[in-house]
């Protein structure tokens, strides 16, 4: 049966499932750490914001080091790492240490996001195929803002740290014991050569990825505040933006597949940079809105429309490392423009910070030109699509495999 109508089996969704259950324990545990750390542990605000930046820089380490452990030992035993240092980061949050065990936490939060993200990625592309990678991703993506944006929920609903704590490590637990019952088809080759740090090849995919993701730390840190002068409908906006990221990447993810991926990927950042516009000149409340879910609705193709493009012409002995290697950009870029951000808002005010992230998606346009440089349009044939990428993995031997039902 040919590609585009195989069903994504059982195995698949297991491991959309097991990824949910990861972000979801982190996200109940992230809008509890910092009054955690400044209240109950009587520490400073700039604790607070040591406490939680560290993750970002120790997730970005852990991607250097999860890629490449991916492809040299397997995708399962990387993403068991990730949910077991979930697990322990709750621990750590719950045992009498103090600021200590909040670092510990964070320390061990950071490396397990980035060993789950990166094993995930690679494992459900392989199952899924190839040829769907684009859907895939948005499948992918769609399990951990549903974990993002539920977490809070149960957090709040919780009603302390200590229970949001012991929450992570039930997800992450459950997760773990789920994907033990998962089997792997992925083989490392023997003896295969270890891919070098960096590579020219991903330089341009890299720098669209992160200029995409500029607007990331205006939009978390700023939106509410910004939009409190023009109808306090900052919260309402960023409702919407999360909603209609998730509902987007789940049902619309797979159009990389079906068109030229880079049409998804100028049309999205075109949407996101209207929207970032329409936001930063104080919009009233109705717009606001709009613009929010205008701004969800465009970020919801860049990614997997890049990924797909980069993972379709890498051999699967590689897909682990430039997986990580791509997210690290986001990581970098995130944790840079937090700070540019912050410096932009508090000289120039709120709609500068805005304006800022609208100018950025012009170096992802710009990089964007060499990520779908010879890019051929997808070609359907009968009941199978396919692609020049992966034409090329059938040729050399490497027929995408259909995810098994389990």
């Amino acid at each position: 049966m040919g590609s585009s109508v195989r069903s994504f089996g059982g195995r698949f969704w297991a491991l959309i499932g097991a990824t949910f259950l990861g972000f979801l324990g982190m996200g109940t545990v992230l809008p509890l750490i910092g009054p955690h750390v400044r209240h109950d542990l009587g520490a400073s605000d700039q604790s607070v914001g040591l406490v939680i930046g560290i993750f970002s820089f120790v997730a970005l380490a852990g991607r250097l080091i999860s890629g490449p452990l991916a492809d040299r030992r397997g995708r399962k035993l990387v993403f068991l790492s990730g949910l077991g240092s979930c697990a322990l980061a709750g621990v750590a949050y719950l045992l009498p240490f103090g600021l200590p065990g909040a670092y510990a936490g964070r320390i061990l939060q950071g490396f397990g996001e980035a060993c789950l993200y990166t094993g995930a990625a690679a494992w459900a592309v392989e199952l899924a195929g190839i040829e769907r990678s684009g859907q895939t991703l948005g499948y992918l993506s769609s399990g951990i803002w549903g974990g993002i944006s539920v977490g809070p929920m149960v957090g709040a609903w919780l009603g302390s740290f200590g229970r949001a704590a012991t929450m992570q490590v039930i997800a992450a637990s459950v997760a773990f014991a789920v994907l033990t019952l998962i089997p792997e088809d992925y083989r490392p080759a023997p003896h295969a050569p270890r891919m070098p740090l960096m590579r020219k090849s991903l330089l341009m995919p890299g720098l669209a990825h992160g200029f995409t993701n500029v607007y990331y730390p205006v939009v978390t840190g700023f939106l509410v505040l910004h939009l409190a002068s023009y109808g306090h409908s900052g919260r309402a906006a960023f409702t919407a933006f999360a909603v209609m990221v998730l509902v987007s990447r789940f049902f619309l993810g797979g159009l990389p597949d079906r068109i030229h991926p880079a049409i998804t990927f100028y049309g999205g950042i075109a949407g996101m940079a209207v929207a970032l516009c329409v936001l930063a000149g104080g919009p009233n409340p109705t717009m606001a809105i709009g613009a929010a879910a205008l701004l969800g609705f465009g970020y919801s193709f860049p990614w997997s429309a890049v990924g797909s493009t980069v993972l379709r012409k890498t051999p699967p002995g590689e897909r682990g490392s430039v997986v990580s290697l791509l997210s690290a950009f986001y990581d970098l870029f995130v944790g840079v423009s937090s700070f540019v951000a912050g410096g932009v808002a508090k000289h120039y005010g709120y709609s500068a910070a805005f304006l800022m992230a609208a100018a950025a998606l012009g170096g992802a346009a710009i990089a964007g030109r060499w990520v779908f440089a010879g890019v051929s349009p997808i070609v359907e044939d009968g009941d199978a699509g396919t692609d020049t990428g992966a034409a090329e993995l059938c040729m050399a031997g490497e027929t995408p495999r259909a995810g098994a039902n389990s």
